[in-house]
């Protein structure tokens, strides 16, 4: 039986809920209500005018609403008189097929009735700046190498901390909390869950940091590559398949290589298979193809991949494997939307397994350095043009997530494509007025 979300309003003191959704571009949506009206929300959903926001939608079509999952509720920590909530969308009765929570929906049901259930665990790089945007919010942060510093993550003590006690708070089980390889930049980790639940908390995970950082003053990225000479944001995702009842990992195999499953490495064929394909939802925005086909930073690494490849326990590969049991795809950036990325990378493993796809034998190589003796491997789209033309043409993505979802969504980002050719940079008329 669902969750009485007016009862538990009582009990819990709430006065508000955010009724959320996120739509094709990543940006969480919401409608404020308050307690009282929350029993009519919960049954009938809180309405929207979809092409307010960015859905493939007209001012024509008539409203749309959020069904609140009951099991999403999340009480904001540093505000604990509000809770919020991710929906899904409807529209004349029917769930909106072209919206991204549904789309993982629909990919996690295929999942479970082939005996399926995936598990993810996702690691959120941001990077802490100043207000107005244009600089990290330290300026004593500084260090060539700055990964794990220990002095300028203290100095961020008080947003780093406030975050983590309100991820243990919620239950989350955060467990490490670092400076990571950019100036300014952090990463926190919380406990791997199933994949809808990670995609709620991700979706989460993003508000909730920057509302506290903006408590402190502050302002936090998420944006792939906010600085050119710096370390992108990435958000690399730890995917596992496990029974239908959750229980027992199907691809741990303690004889198999590096200890998984010939299901993993079919899994692991599938996301190399559609790895290109994937990258116009995994990296969705123009500024994404900086950070994957980025110059050597200042630290000296980009630690994001180019090439399609796998390997151990080795960063410098799209795919690394750092223990049985689980594949870490470093593809995915900071501005992925927490539901169509989670869908694409389901909707490819699933592909591998149905196909028994080979990822090929691993390369133990420095890709950074000796990149070039990876013959044969695939590379990355070079720029959102070829990753959109890349996703349109998929015949795996189009049969798993339907036609409906991937129209949309190439639709709506061609025209920011074209927006983004329509202007005119500074670098243009420095190298061509006199040409």
């Amino acid at each position: 039986m669902s969750k009485n979300l007016a009862a538990i309003a009582k009990q819990k003191k709430i006065k508000y809920f955010l009724i959320s959704f996120v739509d094709l571009f990543g940006v969480l949506r919401a409608k404020l209500v308050p307690a009282r009206a929350i029993a009519g929300m919960q049954r009938d959903g809180a309405g929207f005018a979809g092409f307010a926001a960015w859905l493939d939608m007209t001012p024509a079509d008539p409203d749309m609403f959020g069904i609140p999952d009951p099991d999403s509720l999340t009480i904001l920590p540093w505000k604990p008189e509000v809770a919020w909530l991710a929906s899904d969308l409807w529209m004349g009765g029917k769930e909106v097929e072209a919206s991204p929570r549904v789309a993982l929906k629909r990919q996690d049901a295929l999942a479970r009735k082939k005996g399926y259930r995936l598990k993810t665990g996702v690691e959120c790089e941001f990077i802490i700046i100043n207000p107005d945007g244009t600089a990290i919010s330290d300026e004593r942060d500084i260090q060539e190498k700055p990964c794990y510093d220990q002095s300028a993550l203290m100095r961020r003590y008080d947003v780093i901390s406030e975050i983590c006690d309100s991820m243990d708070a919620l239950g989350w089980g955060p467990y490490q909390n670092d400076h990571e390889d950019a100036n300014g930049q952090f990463e926190m980790n919380f406990e791997y869950d199933d994949c809808l639940r990670t995609a709620d908390k991700q979706a989460f995970f993003k508000f909730m940091v920057k509302s506290i950082a903006e408590n402190h003053g502050l302002r936090a990225t998420f944006m792939p590559k906010p600085f050119l000479e710096l370390t992108g944001n990435g958000c690399h995702i730890h995917t596992s398949i496990w029974d239908r009842a959750g229980r027992k990992n199907l691809f741990l195999d303690p004889k198999g290589e590096l200890g998984n499953s010939k299901l993993a490495y079919n899994f692991l064929g599938g996301i190399l298979h559609n790895a290109e394909a994937m990258c116009a939802f995994l990296n969705p925005t123009v500024n994404s193809y900086k950070r994957i086909n980025a110059p050597v930073t200042l630290s000296g690494a980009t630690w994001s991949p180019n090439t399609v490849t796998y390997g151990g326990n080795n960063r410098t590969h799209m795919v690394r494997i750092p223990d049985p049991g689980r594949f870490e795809l470093r593809l995915m950036d900071g501005a992925v939307n927490p539901y169509l990325g989670a869908a694409a990378v389901l909707a490819a493993g699933l592909d591998g397994i149905a196909n028994k796809r080979d990822p090929g034998k691993r390369l133990d190589i420095d890709m950074y350095a000796e990149g070039h003796k990876a013959k044969g491997a695939k590379k990355l789209p070079l720029n959102l043009l070829d990753a959109l033309r890349l996703t349109d043409k998929s015949k795996v993505l189009r049969a798993a997530m339907g036609d409906e979802i991937i129209d949309s969504y190439i639709k709506l980002k061609m025209e920011e494509w074209n927006k983004y050719t329509r202007h005119l940079t500074q670098w243009e008329r420095d190298h061509t007025l006199d040409c």
